[in-house]
């Protein structure tokens, strides 16, 4: 019996577990910004901050980043609970449609 015969597969598996996961995202400027909401491809900050902080009264405002991931524009907001909770919220862009609300780690 060949006591070596999983490393290949082991190998795989570890190689596989280490490689980035295929979203592509991508930074856009705040130019990018400003031309595309001059477009009226995308809602105004503004409007799309109100929608992230409803769902959380009382929150601090961290961070903001509009970021293209899969061909979709996305707002990424960070903020902090008043309990103290980092929270992370992607929000589409175009809608305000929150895509994803969970804890940051």
């Amino acid at each position: 019996m060949n006591t070596t015969a999983w490393l290949p597969r082991a190998l795989l598996a570890c190689l596989l577990l280490t490689l980035p996961l295929s979203s592509s995202a991508r930074d856009l400027d705040q130019d990018e910004a400003l031309r595309l909401r001059r477009e009226g491809q995308i809602l105004p900050l503004e409007q799309l901050l109100q929608m992230a902080m409803q769902s959380h009264p009382g929150a601090v405002l961290l961070e903001v980043e509009l970021e293209e991931e899969d061909g979709v524009l996305v707002y990424e907001v960070e903020l902090v609970t008043e309990q103290g909770i980092v929270r992370e919220l992607e929000l589409r862009a175009s809608t305000g449609e929150v895509l994803k609300d969970e804890v940051e780690d």
